[in-house]
């Protein structure tokens, strides 16, 4: 699902952010991706996204080598990754329904579907009782699960969280990555960058752990 080959990743600055970093998440598989703050989980995350290339290397996802994809198609290849961060970048003025339906629009998918699909992600995530409601009359846990109904709203294939546990209690972040499984066991491959160390401890996956820019 996510490949990377010799990649290496320096700003203009000097700064080397990641240093031939070579992996593979598998499809339907599920990972975290852990190392120290600046150790370059974003940059990873950011790279697999397009939303930045890398100064040498080749990363491939869903089968599509970045490198040779045409700029007008990187959006949609955006689109169908479900991506998730520690601020739930939720619209204010817009309902949780109307949040969630954001990709939905965007894809041009009909109103009825629309209404099916909102509502199916919404009962997944425990939040369908909210739909009506603002962001600001959510809790801090209940924004970041509208986030994460929003990401699987289209059904991606592969699923991107960084840092979605940042701002969350113990308890509400193992909830959050009980949710990462769920979605895992229907095949959807996910990859999570996160810095807690305690809790991916207790969850039966592979780790990818960055220091320095290098994958120890």
């Amino acid at each position: 699902m996510i490949r990377f080959k010799n990649v290496n990743k320096c700003y203009p600055t000097g700064q080397e952010a990641l240093k031939d970093i070579n992996f593979q998440l598998e499809k339907g598989e599920m990972a975290f991706l852990t190392g120290h703050s600046g150790a370059g989980k974003s940059t990873l995350l950011r790279l697999t996204l397009a939303l930045e290339q890398p100064s040498e290397g080749d990363i491939i996802v869903d089968g599509k080598h970045l490198a040779t994809i045409p700029k007008r198609h990187i959006p949609s290849l955006r689109l169908s990754i479900g991506t998730i961060f520690q601020d739930p970048q939720l619209l204010p003025s817009r309902t949780v329904f109307d949040n969630v339906s954001l990709p939905l629009v965007i894809l041009h998918y009909t109103p009825d579907e629309i209404q099916r699909r909102v509502r199916a992600a919404l009962d997944k995530v425990g939040l369908l009782d909210k739909e009506s409601l603002y962001p600001i009359m959510l809790s801090a846990g209940e924004r970041q699960r509208v986030s994460i109904a929003r990401a699987i709203v289209h059904k991606p294939k592969l699923l991107l969280a960084d840092e979605p546990t940042g701002n969350l209690d113990p308890d509400l972040s193992a909830e959050i990555m009980q949710l990462f499984e769920a979605f895992n066991r229907v095949g959807v491959s996910v990859l999570v960058a996160t810095h807690d160390l305690t809790l991916v401890a207790t969850m039966p996956h592979r780790i990818l752990t960055l220091q320095h820019g290098q994958l120890k």
